[in-house]
């Protein structure tokens, strides 16, 4: 009970040791603390003392020199993987909301708003680092799905998929690298599209995709042979859900049209493999306000909006594709 309890302080620590680049750092070659300590411009007192329980959970190792190395747990820590990830879960707005998850739980009501009197998408449109910061975290978190749903799913005959609140691209990136013969739709909010551009032009897809911005409450690309989202029906209500996926029942208008929704999904009969699944339904309830859901509860969503589910096929530990058809 003593380590759940105190789990928060692990978090910030490593949150820390990221911010300060020690994983950068080391990931080059062994460092001393006092080495460490000059390259981050930290006290080395303190930083020592950091290390030392980063040695401790197994982040670390510290040689009879002094010198400290990246274990393998900790090279998962690199910018390339999951640093990103670790920069936004100890960020002030992330770490502020859960601090008021009392409120959510006592009203249903999300606490970012209550603490920063918007919606966290409106929040992010207004302050671009804490944007960027999102947007890095999204994509270290999408990178390994996006390759999981490349290679799970048949592509063969798709030519054109449009990716709703694709983000920064890292998804459809990933699905055009593996299938030559699609092309793509990138379709996010004006300023999330714009940020996307320079990705594409990255990965010398830019002449394969198309960047369109909108708001699927209002409208979706039309005509395509399918339509995707990953990590996009979890973060709203049921009401909202139902008109998001009203507006792709709208657009899908092409003959053998699916849709391919990528979410985690909740067990019928909770027990401890949710646990991640069920982190991060209390997140979606502080934060956008959303929710994870079973299998089910989305084939119900889908069944109002004009959608047969058809089946789910597993990728990785944690997310699912939910396959779709209209009915």
């Amino acid at each position: 009970m003593w380590r759940l309890l105190t789990q928060f302080r692990i978090s910030r620590a490593i949150g820390v040791a990221v911010e300060l680049g020690i994983p950068k750092f080391l990931a080059r070659h062994p460092h001393t603390a006092a080495q460490l300590a000059a390259d981050t411009g930290a006290h080395e007192p303190s930083v020592r003392r950091l290390l030392h329980l980063l040695v401790a959970i197994g982040v670390l190792s510290e040689d009879e020199s002094g010198r400290f190395a990246l274990t393998e747990l900790g090279d998962e820590l690199r910018e390339d993987n999951l640093g990103p990830l670790a920069r936004f879960f100890v960020s002030e707005h992330e770490w502020a909301a859960w601090g008021r998850l009392d409120h959510s739980i006592k009203t249903g009501g999300r606490a970012f708003d209550l603490i920063y009197g918007m919606r966290n998408w409106e929040f992010y449109s207004k302050h671009p680092a804490e944007a960027a910061t999102f947007d890095a975290a999204m994509q270290a978190l999408t990178r390994p799905v996006a390759e999981g749903v490349a290679t799970a799913y048949d592509f063969s005959t798709i030519e054109k998929v449009v990716d709703i609140g694709g983000g920064d691209g890292t998804m459809l990136i990933g699905i055009l690298r593996h299938h030559p013969n699609v092309r793509g739709i990138l379709f996010d909010r004006p300023h999330v599209v714009e940020r996307a551009h320079a990705r594409f032009e990255e990965a010398g897809l830019a002449e394969r995709v198309e960047l369109v911005s909108g708001s699927f409450f209002e409208e979706v690309p039309a005509g395509a042979d399918a339509y995707h989202m990953k990590s996009i029906l979890h973060d709203w209500e049921d009401h909202d859900v139902v008109a998001i996926l009203k507006q792709c029942r709208e657009a899908a208008t092409a003959n053998g049209v699916r849709l391919l929704v990528v979410e985690r999904l909740l067990s019928e009969h909770i027990g401890p493999d949710d646990l991640d699944s069920l982190l991060s339904d209390l997140n979606m309830l502080a934060l956008p306000g959303g929710r994870e859901r079973t299998a089910a509860e989305y084939g119900e969503l889908f069944k109002q909006a004009g959608f047969e589910l058809r089946r789910t096929i597993p990728i990785g530990p944690q997310f699912h594709i939910l396959e779709a058809i209209p009915t």
